[in-house]
């Protein structure tokens, strides 16, 4: 098994060829945008489309990081449709569900026009209940979407239902949403970094931001963006960010990927594309891939302290190893396959576990964090948005409720790390028992509920 940083889905894509420059010497722009990944990029392109001039600052290389290493799940927001409506109301819930299920669209239409070839493929969402205290995953939002006119959106499958369209021995009953797919998520952010560079965007690698300046712009070692709008775009670094730094959490997402196993696949029925959850907190992700195997994520990885990623974020061997235990217990046929490939990364948690998107006081730097490892849909999504706030627009995009919206306060660190570390280990626990259908003792399960008693969301 090849366990690293660098996924299975970069090497597929085979890169994006020689890196761009770093930033040397004073660029002037209209809008600098910080971080190369699917936020950064998508803003980028939309300011590019409304004719500004942009200069994308990448740490490392765009598309390497987060963009290219998660499960290529494009969601629409639906399942989180009671959260929104509780926050925003009913016409605010519905306005950020449709933008969502836009920008699903809207990925597939830019792939098409733009000609690349990022394995789109609409085979919906389907999150299930894979043990008895997982039941009645969904059941809220099928009954919002059916009191706010929007029953298709998210639609209840009997356990039948479920098996017909992937038969584990573990699935119950579960949801479907039919407008998420599914994207090979190293070939999207490659292809969006390219089509930039060809519309002449200026893209500079391996370039750290050591400074904002707020309403003049960034600074690196060599060189400097003069701009007088900042987006800032770089996920989990922005804990690192003073005005940020107390906004967001910062933890790990593992996958594993089996050989090619098309045999499997096609006895488990699982055929039609889907992307699949489980209904953990901590749950675990799973897709097929084009050339037969099966991709299996969980988010049961460490916190990292503050922004500090150590190497456990990216390499854990225990958390990859218990992965692929977690694999074999929902898929036993796969019992004795290869495991291929593993590798992690870094999620950007906000406390309300949503998308949060605003800007500084000074209306001059804006961001964008909070996806919890979902943000391959919703990032198109922020990226309009974030565009429209750079260019000072009042429009569809910067009218969503959940712009400016806030999402909540983490502790300081080290209370930060050391509590949702004890947090993290109580819920490992709590759920490997439901599984195994025992329950909790009442010290594991005091801790698993802490953060809500707290205000805190943490997982699903």
């Amino acid at each position: 098994m090849r366990h690293a940083a660098r996924s299975w889905w970069l090497d597929e894509a085979g890169g994006a060829g020689a890196p761009a420059a770093p930033l040397e010497g004073d660029v002037a722009a209209d809008v600098a945008v910080v971080g190369g990944g699917y936020t950064g990029l998508w803003a980028a392109w939309h300011l590019a489309e409304a004719g500004a001039s942009v200069a994308v600052v990448e740490a490392g290389l765009c598309g390497h990081g987060p963009s290219g290493r998660n499960g290529g799940f494009v969601e629409d927001m639906w399942l989180s449709l009671p959260a929104l409506r509780a926050r925003f109301g009913d016409a605010g819930a519905l306005a950020v569900g449709r933008a969502a299920e836009a920008s699903v669209a809207a990925i597939g239409a830019w792939c098409t026009a733009n000609g690349v070839d990022a394995w789109v493929r609409g085979g919906g969402q389907l999150v299930v209940s894979a043990a008895p205290a997982q039941d009645g995953i969904g059941a809220d939002a099928v009954r919002t979407a059916a009191e706010l006119g929007v029953a298709d959106r998210v639609v209840a499958l009997a356990p039948e239902e479920v098996a017909e369209r992937c038969a584990s021995p573990v699935f119950r009953a579960g949801v479907w949403m039919p407008g998420a797919c599914t994207v090979q998520p190293a070939r999207l952010a490659l292809g969006l970094r390219a089509r930039l560079i060809e519309r002449g965007v200026r893209v500079f690698e391996r370039s750290p931001v050591r400074r904002v300046v707020d309403g003049a712009g960034v600074e690196t070692a060599c060189g400097r963006v003069r701009a007088p709008h900042v987006v800032l775009a770089a996920g989990g670094a922005l804990a690192a960010f003073p005005p940020l730094r107390g906004r967001l959490t910062v933890a790990s997402s593992h996958m594993v990927l089996t050989e090619p196993v098309p045999d499997v696949i096609e006895r488990l029925g699982w055929t039609g594309g889907e992307a699949i959850t489980d209904a953990r907190r901590l749950l675990h992700y799973f897709r097929t891939t084009r050339d037969g195997r099966i991709a299996f994520g969980w988010a049961g990885g460490r916190l990292a302290m503050g922004a500090r990623l150590r190497g456990r974020v990216e390499v854990d061997p225990a958390v990859a190893a218990a992965a692929g235990e977690h694999l074999v217990r929902i898929f036993p046929a796969l019992r004795g396959r290869a495991i291929t490939h593993a590798w992690g990364g870094p999620i950007d948690i906000a406390p309300s576990r949503e998308l949060t998107l605003g800007s500084l006081p000074s209306e001059r730097v804006h961001f964008a964090y909070g996806y919890t490892g979902n943000g391959v849909g919703p990032s198109q999504l922020a990226g309009h948005v974030l565009a429209s706030l750079a260019l000072e627009r009042r429009d569809e995009w910067t009218a969503l409720p959940i712009v400016g919206a806030g999402g909540g306060r983490v502790p300081p660190e080290p209370l930060r790390w050391a509590g949702g570390s004890a947090v993290l280990a109580a819920l490992r626990r709590k759920e490997a028992l439901e599984e195994r259908g025992e329950r909790p003792d009442g010290v594991t399960r005091f801790v698993a509920g802490l953060p809500r008693r707290l205000g805190i969301t943490v997982g699903r």
